[in-house]
């Protein structure tokens, strides 16, 4: 039995969700997402309350059920409140400045590492003195935004001796001891 997928999803004010047979539609402040589903699979709306139901409980659709419920989710979320990634940039001399959707960082390279960034994704960058550069990325599209931030972060993953790199914030690093003089 799917859990996930038996979940009922709660429609928050003014985010409206349109079904058009295998196209889900969600509109609210923050802009329009689309997603095609399964045919098997139906969506059912009444009283603020959306519910994904499966036709069988064969393991296709069980998988089925369970991702495209979350997808929908992650979509009214995303309409509604948004999401925010936060990238620190550890290390001596690095740095990060933005001018409209094109990053630009120094990550200790002989040349400036330039981003590209999708109009769907906001970019700002924060550098304050005493604590690490940060890359703030903001967006209504959960699977966008984390993909945007992974292709970032992959530039420079942070190394576990010195800790150097991009990480997300809050992420905590396994450090590994260095060498050690021999006796």
């Amino acid at each position: 039995m799917s859990r996930i997928g038996n979940a009922p999803i709660k429609l928050p004010e003014g985010v409206e969700v349109k079904v058009d047979g295998a196209a889900v539609s969600v509109k609210g402040k923050k802009g329009e997402l689309f997603q095609e589903i399964d045919r098997d699979l139906s969506i059912e709306i009444e009283e603020n309350v959306l519910t994904v139901k499966r036709p069988t409980d064969q393991k296709r659709h069980k998988a089925l059920h369970g991702l495209y419920r979350s997808l929908i989710s992650n979509m009214v979320v995303g309409v509604s409140e948004g999401y925010k990634i936060e990238l620190e940039l550890v290390g001596v001399g690095f740095r990060a400045s933005n001018s409209g959707q094109v990053l630009e960082m120094a990550l200790g390279f002989s040349h400036p590492v330039v981003f590209l960034i999708p109009a769907e994704v906001k970019v700002s960058t924060e550098m304050k003195k005493g604590s690490p550069p940060l890359v703030v990325l903001e967006s209504n599209d959960k699977q966008l935004i984390g993909q945007v931030a992974a292709r970032i972060r992959s530039v420079r993953k942070p190394e576990p001796y010195k800790g150097k790199g991009i990480r997300f914030k809050g992420e905590v690093l396994r450090r590994k001891e260095g060498k050690t003089a021999a006796k």
